[in-house]
């Protein structure tokens, strides 16, 4: 395993992160606790030092809490997130920051987190959506401050709404956040115009989701494709859109000439390619997928030709819409 730097946090974290939101059992249907806990326990043996999970991941932050703590002695960075407290996802224009992550909210979320987990701290906490428009307003930082004081977070980060990299700029560019969490992936190539630059300049940790576009960059998604029912991918790939997919995903094949099969290891490769990416965090909730996906921590990024063959193949558009 490689490891990256987090930014200017002084903290080193592995290139392949473990993305936590699949094992809560809540949004993705399919998983097993017993084979989640054998998952991120392989994938912690593996070098993977990073796990992200989030207060509204059903049972995630039980899970990982579990296996941390059945790995004392290891150094394993946790990641969490808080809700904002009025539930809108994203985060709309006009929305004061008062009516989403008021101080209280704020640590309650927190203490929630700590309660399920049985952690006494966590190295990340995100708020779960973000506006460019809180930025000097509200009392949220303040008690960020005050919680990193208190030795119960280490660093403070948010998870930049859905396609809107943009709307974290002013953030980095503020000085008063440590990460921002972003979707990357080879359909929506937009971070890599301004909130990369910026996350570069100002010394901020990148932690890239959906680099698969929910599976949609693994190469199995097709015209047929059908999933459990309640799973989140019933409205994500919704209507026409599992064919789109296919066909988009065979252009982008037959353009670098590689199999289906080669799809996520191509997509996974593109996003480590970017130098100011520190982690990517993909869902990984079988022992085969953690072993799969932390093999590609070889320092090999695609070539300069395979990036700009990519690069025709970004598409703009929203799913979870």
């Amino acid at each position: 395993m490689r490891y990256r730097e987090l930014g200017r946090s002084g903290l080193s974290v592995s290139e392949i992160g473990y993305g936590a939101w699949g094992i809560g059992e809540s949004a993705w249907v399919g998983a097993s606790e017993d084979e989640s806990v054998r998952a991120l326990h392989r994938a912690l043996d593996l070098g993977v030092n990073f796990v992200d999970t989030a207060r509204g991941y059903g049972e995630s932050e039980r899970i990982v809490g579990r296996v941390v703590r059945e790995r004392a002695g290891d150094e394993v960075l946790v990641a969490t997130k808080v809700p904002p407290l009025n539930r809108l996802w994203p985060a709309p224009d006009g929305v004061d920051p008062a009516q989403a992550f008021p101080g209280e909210h704020i640590r309650d979320s927190l203490e929630a987190s700590l309660r399920a987990s049985g952690l006494d701290h966590f190295d990340v906490v995100q708020f779960h959506v973000w506006s460019d428009e809180w930025v000097g307003r509200g009392e949220w930082l303040e008690t960020v401050e005050d919680l990193k004081r208190e030795g119960k977070i280490r660093l403070f980060g948010v998870s930049v709404n859905d396609h809107e990299p943009d709307n974290a700029v002013r953030l980095v560019r503020s000085g008063t956040v440590d990460t921002v969490q972003v979707i990357y992936n080879i359909f929506d190539q937009a971070p890599a115009e301004n909130l990369l630059p910026a996350c570069t300049e100002h010394g901020v940790g990148v932690i890239v989701r959906v680099a698969l576009d929910e599976g949609g960059l693994t190469g199995r998604i097709t015209a047929d494709s059908v999933f459990p029912e309640g799973d989140f991918r019933n409205r994500y790939f919704r209507d026409d859109r599992p064919a789109q997919v296919e066909r988009r995903v065979a252009a982008i094949c037959a353009d670098l000439g590689i199999g289906a099969d080669d799809m996520a290891e191509t997509a996974l490769r593109f996003v480590l390619s970017h130098p100011t990416v520190s982690t990517v965090i993909p869902g990984m909730r079988s022992v085969r997928n953690v072993e799969r996906n932390t093999a590609l921590s070889d320092g090999r990024p695609l070539t300069r030709e395979q990036l700009a063959t990519l690069a025709g193949h970004r598409w703009q558009r929203n799913f979870y819409g």
